[in-house]
């Protein structure tokens, strides 16, 4: 792979939309660097992530993996999140960079895989959302099937705390991103 990538320590965007082409989030994130599972971005406290309808800006530093290979999920890793949040996982579909080296982008695909610090432990979350969007959106049967199964999938991943999904992975891109000192 040949693949163009900023500098680490770039700012950079990864922009979500929905089946349909309509937008979803925009995350402002920077470069962070590589390795074996793909492409690692990260989001600073105060960065900023908005959607048509809401803004918010991080509340904890945390690192989102483009994975290399896979275009159904991206994993992002939070530390200190002041709801417990420490993985969570976007079921997608086309995640990919373009051809600007500072712009990933995916489409969001409704269903999650969350791990919670406390009792709630982890999940797939959004299901209510995925019947509803499947409807609105026309998902096609065989990307349905696909996602249900790959968010089982990564479920159990996270649970087992296999590679990528143990915090051994993405701690240090975690410690990457907080030497930054980025602020806004």
């Amino acid at each position: 792979m040949n693949a163009t990538r900023p500098e680490p320590g770039t700012p950079m965007a990864m922009t979500w939309r929905k089946w349909d082409g309509s937008p979803h989030w925009n995350n402002d994130v920077v470069y962070l660097g590589a390795d074996d599972w793909g492409d690692w971005i990260g989001q600073p406290i105060g960065w900023r992530s908005h959607r048509p309808g809401a803004d918010f800006v991080a509340e904890s530093p945390n690192v989102t993996l483009v994975p290399r290979g896979h275009t159904d999920f991206a994993l992002t890793v939070h530390r200190g999140h002041p709801r417990h949040m420490r993985v969570y996982i976007d079921l997608a579909w086309d995640v990919r960079w373009t051809r600007d080296p500072r712009l990933a982008t995916a489409i969001d695909m409704d269903l999650d895989v969350v791990r919670r610090l406390t009792e709630q432990g982890t999940y797939v979350d959004d299901r209510d959302e995925w019947a509803e969007h499947s409807i609105r959106y026309g998902y096609p049967a065989e990307v349905m099937t696909h996602l249900e199964a790959r968010a089982v999938e990564l479920e159990q991943q996270v649970r087992a705390q296999l590679a990528p999904f143990d915090d051994a992975t993405a701690d240090p891109w975690l410690d990457r991103l907080v030497a930054l000192g980025l602020h806004r």
